[in-house]
């Protein structure tokens, strides 16, 4: 059955048990657990650390999930492993290598992440970089049995993004060839609808054809301002004409959504992902987010 549960990253000013605690109490099965490297964020949601991968007792925070009766989802770190600088590049994949670690010992299925992307050139131009940083990266998560689901967010939001993005996976058809070219069953999706609803594409569609792949999934809505869509066109900075909202708030049909997702035999944990600006003023507001997405959601996810 599916396993309701929240990303952690909106909860930075809580401790992991904090954080068990809140999901406990607010009724959520699971959690996704960040494991950003301890220090300054870089961007908003990043530089979260509820784990830190490089000092911590695995038996402890077991004994903590055990104690709240709270599971976590999978580990979460999102960087760029795919920068411009190539020391910045393997910065990232050596952390993320230290998370896939810290999966295995916790006896986690997932670890998710970023593709990454050099923003200034092609999907072509790319392509070589991906192979030459994934292909081990996803061989390292096989030989430690841990999946890797990559977040289909194209990072395209502000100008130090622009043109490309900082996250190669976006699309079907550049999954499908990451698969063909790394066909590792350990090498999937934690796949988001938001990201294919401003993008203008079917976010119904690649669940069918990517069930096998799917290894974590989040839950965030998207609202599209057509108005100022009109005006200012795509190739705008999408933030100019998209506001990422509460499940339930934008754009996804959430019946339709979780009608397919279990049709397609997906019975793993799905994720409330806040990143609404409504919500951001206080801590308090982001946990009543939270609540809030819990009574909404449990019409489609019933508790178990």
């Amino acid at each position: 059955m599916l396993e309701l549960g929240f990303v952690s990253a909106i909860l930075p000013d809580l401790s992991l048990d904090e954080v068990l605690t809140f999901a406990q109490q607010s009724g959520y099965e699971c959690v996704e657990i960040m494991c950003w490297p301890v220090g300054k964020a870089e961007r908003r949601y990043a530089g979260v650390t509820h784990i830190d991968v490089n000092s911590f007792e695995a038996a402890q925070v077991l004994d903590l999930c055990a104690a709240r009766h709270v599971k976590i989802s999978g580990l979460g770190y999102y960087p760029n492993p795919l920068a411009p600088d190539p020391a910045e590049a393997q910065t990232y994949t050596d952390h993320i290598r230290k998370v896939i670690l810290a999966a295995r010992k916790l006896n986690l299925p997932v670890v998710n992440t970023f593709i990454g992307r050099d923003w200034t050139r092609s999907v072509e131009d790319n392509w070589p970089r991906f192979l030459s940083t994934w292909k081990p990266l996803i061989a390292f998560a096989e030989d430690h049995g841990v999946n890797i689901g990559i977040e289909n967010c194209p990072m395209l939001f502000t100008a130090d993004e622009w043109p490309g993005g900082k996250n190669l996976g976006t699309t079907p058809a550049i999954w499908r060839r990451m698969f063909e070219a790394i066909p590792s069953k350990n090498f999937g999706l934690n796949y988001d609808p938001s990201h294919m609803v401003w993008q203008q594409m079917d976010y119904l569609r690649p669940l069918r054809e990517f069930s096998s792949r799917l290894h974590h999934i989040h839950l965030k809505d998207a609202r599209l301002d057509r108005d100022k869509l009109n005006e200012v066109g795509i190739l705008a900075h999408p933030l100019q004409y998209h506001t990422p909202k509460l499940p339930g708030f934008g754009e996804v049909n959430w019946g339709k959504f979780f009608s397919v997702l279990t049709d397609c035999g997906y019975s793993g944990p799905v994720c409330v992902e806040v990143e609404d600006r409504a919500y951001e003023g206080s801590l308090a507001t982001r946990q009543a987010s939270l609540t809030q997405c819990h009574s909404y959601l449990r019409q489609f996810v019933p508790k178990h």
